[in-house]
């Protein structure tokens, strides 16, 4: 069990380089007391006082060494592969993540991302900035298209791939998933598969959607022979991780024509390289990795950290989102 100082001697240390996490914390009035960082560098300086750390990109498991005190991570970000839980463990520290606080905001945003690519959006503005009107198309093949009576497939049902679910089929879309326990149920999904489905499961999709964590399965789970199943009409998706998918080859199956086009909000390595040829390609849409990020993030992820903080104190064995 973990045990935390009560709540008037508790320090709690904000680390991320953008996110106002403790300008949201302190208008909560807690009592409680914290402070902010936002470089690596000042992690590393001020972490030895700190009982809880809320952070992500900052993390590194060398600061361990410093940390004496520290007993809990609230991850920001619902991924958290940049953890080493062995080092975690053997420190003392437990861990949850921030699964499910940006569930709405990516599935809103793939949603965006797919009506972008089919109703021709980014060609668009690009024909504002030349303040070029285009004249109306006669091949039918050419033109803007529908989302109603497509196909959906969504690569990992968990909270975010429930919410997509429930949105496309707003939009009158069918909609197929992988989970990994396919026995857990569809939810908002017409059928699920177990993920040995995939390759077939692409061939039947006119958008391919990633919804799913980081681990050594989904770890360029879309390579080389996924990509030979899509259909040259297809749209690949990724709002998960840029790992998740082989980059090389999808550039290669881009630049052959073998799928239509593709949405990504993630590189597999971040910031995407100024080289890499996914910057200009025209059926390429690319957003910096900020599918999460909406003005409800940082109180989405308090909410989480303030009830793994209560259950702590209570001496609950299980966290919300737990990982260690």
């Amino acid at each position: 069990m973990t045990l935390l100082p009560g709540r008037e001697n508790l320090e709690i240390c904000f680390a991320h380089v953008a996110y106002r996490l403790q300008e949201r914390f302190l208008a909560r009035g807690t009592g409680i007391r914290s402070f902010e960082v936002r470089t690596r560098e000042a992690l590393e300086a001020r972490i030895g006082t700190a009982d809880v750390l809320v952070v992500s990109l900052l993390w590194d498991d060398a600061l361990l060494e410093k940390a004496g005190r520290l007993r809990f991570i609230q991850s920001i970000s619902a991924g958290v592969d940049q953890y080493g839980r062995e080092a975690l463990a053997r420190h003392g520290v437990r861990l949850a993540s921030a699964h499910g606080a940006n569930a709405n905001a990516v599935a809103e945003h793939a949603i965006a991302l797919m009506l972008a690519l089919v109703r021709r959006l980014p060609e668009a503005r690009d024909n504002q900035a030349r303040k070029f009107w285009r004249g109306m198309i006669g091949d039918p093949s050419a033109r803007e298209d529908e989302l109603g009576g497509k196909t959906m497939l969504i690569v990992g049902l968990g909270r975010i791939g429930n919410r997509l679910a429930r949105l496309a089929k707003a939009f009158g879309m069918t909609v197929l998933a992988t989970r990994r326990d396919p026995a857990a149920g569809a939810g908002a999904a017409d059928k699920v598969f177990a993920p040995d489905r995939l390759e077939w499961l692409v061939g039947q999709a006119d958008f391919v959607v990633l919804a799913c964590p980081l681990t050594a399965e989904t770890t360029r789970l879309i390579g080389a022979s996924a990509l030979a199943r899509f259909r040259p009409s297809a749209f690949l998706v990724n709002v998960a991780r840029g790992r998740c998918v082989d980059e090389p080859a999808l550039i290669k199956a881009l630049e052959e024509g073998r799928l239509a086009g593709a949405a990504l909000d993630c590189a597999e390595i971040e910031p995407l390289a100024p080289a890499s040829p996914l910057w200009t390609m025209p059926n390429v849409l690319i957003t910096p990795h900020t599918a999460g990020e909406t003005r409800a993030y940082e109180d989405n992820v308090l909410d989480l950290l303030l009830e793994n903080l209560d259950r702590l104190w209570r001496g609950e064995t299980m966290l919300r989102n737990q990982i260690i």
